[in-house]
C-alpha cells in the first residue's frame, strides 16, 4: 500500500535524524496504540500522549476522520525521543492519518500493515463510537483492548448496553471505571454493614456516578436507588446519608488512567457486570 510506504519511509527519515545527535538510544516498543480522534478530540488526544511520555514506548496511530465523500488518507510520521535518566534516549513513534470517505469507515485497511508484529494493540476510542458503524467493527476485530471514556458519551446509561455486546469480542475499559476505583475502595471497607445499602448519593460526573451505583448493585445482586450532583470529578459519596471519607489519593490525569489500562491485557468481570447493571 502506498501510505503505508510513505509512512515507513517518513520514520526512517526520522529515525535517521536522531541517530545523528550520538545518544545511545532505546527502539522498544511495548505495543501499538491505535487512537480514534475525531478532530474536535485530537489535541486532547495528543495532549494525553505527551503526559505518557517514556511510559509506554509505542508506536502510536491516531485516526482521524474528516468530513468528505472522496475517499482518500493523508499521513504523516514524527519519532519523539525521551530522556529516561540513565543518559538513554528512548524512542516513540507517532503517526497520524487523516481519513475521508471509505477509508474512514474502512480503517483496518490502512491500521493492520502498520500494527507492531506480535505486540498487543490498544485502541483509545475518543467520544461516543457509532456502535453500528463499520469503522468501530473493524477496529474491534484488529486490536486487543479497547480503551474509552463513557463521561465522553451523550446517552448513558443506555449506550452501556451496546457496549456490553462488546465484551466477547475484545477486552474492554473505561476511564470512568478507573476514576471511581479509590471510592470503590472505601465503599469496600463498610463491608459487611454495606450490604443493607438502599440509597447512594454520588457528587460527580454522571458516568463515574452511574458506574459505581452499577457496581454496587452488581455486588449486592439487588436495586440501589443513586441520587446525583452534577460536579467535574467524583467529590462526595453518602450512604444512606451518611458520609464516605473521601481517599487520600491524588488526583490522576488523563495520561495517568490511560497509563493504567496500558498496562493490562485481561478482562476485568466486574467492570462487566457493573456495565450489565447499570444498562439494565
Amino acid at each position: 500500500m502506498g501510505v503505508v510506504a510513505e509512512v515507513e519511509r517518513k520514520l526512517a527519515r526520522h529515525r535517521c535524524r536522531q541517530e545523528m545527535d550520538g545518544e545511545p538510544e532505546l527502539r522498544t516498543s511495548t505495543m501499538t496504540h491505535v487512537v480514534w480522534a475525531p478532530p474536535k478530540w485530537l489535541p486532547r488526544a495528543k495532549r494525553v500522549l505527551a503526559g505518557l511520555a517514556e511510559r509506554h514506548p509505542a508506536r502510536t496511530i491516531f485516526l482521524v476522520p474528516v468530513p468528505g465523500r472522496r475517499s482518500g488518507v493523508e499521513a504523516d510520521a514524527v519519532v519523539h525521543d525521551f530522556a529516561t535518566g540513565d543518559g538513554r534516549e528512548v524512542l516513540s513513534e507517532v503517526i497520524e492519518l487523516r481519513l475521508s470517505g471509505e477509508a474512514a469507515r474502512h480503517p483496518a485497511s490502512v491500521v493492520l500493515p502498520l500494527l507492531i508484529a506480535d505486540l498487543p494493540a490498544y485502541c483509545r476510542w475518543r467520544g461516543r463510537p457509532d456502535w453500528n458503524g463499520q469503522a468501530l467493527d473493524e477496529i474491534v476485530d484488529v486490536c486487543d483492548r479497547f480503551v474509552v471514556d463513557s463521561n465522553e458519551w451523550h446517552g448513558v446509561p443506555g449506550a452501556y448496553e451496546p457496549l456490553a455486546g462488546l465484551f466477547d469480542r475484545i477486552v474492554v475499559s473505561d476511564l470512568a471505571w478507573r476514576r471511581g476505583l479509590p471510592w470503590r475502595s472505601a465503599l469496600a471497607e463498610r463491608w459487611p454493614g454495606i450490604r443493607r445499602t438502599e440509597r447512594v448519593s454520588i457528587e460527580g460526573p454522571r458516568a463515574d456516578a452511574l458506574l459505581l451505583a452499577g457496581w454496587l448493585r452488581s455486588r449486592l445482586r439487588r436495586e440501589v436507588s443513586l441520587a446525583r450532583r452534577d460536579a467535574v470529578a467524583l467529590a462526595r459519596i453518602e450512604v444512606d446519608g451518611d458520609p464516605v471519607a473521601p481517599p487520600a489519593r491524588p488526583a490522576l490525569t488523563g495520561s495517568d488512567l490511560l497509563s493504567a489500562e496500558l498496562d493490562s491485557l485481561a478482562r476485568d468481570p466486574v467492570y462487566e457486570a457493573a456495565v450489565r447493571a447499570t444498562a439494565a
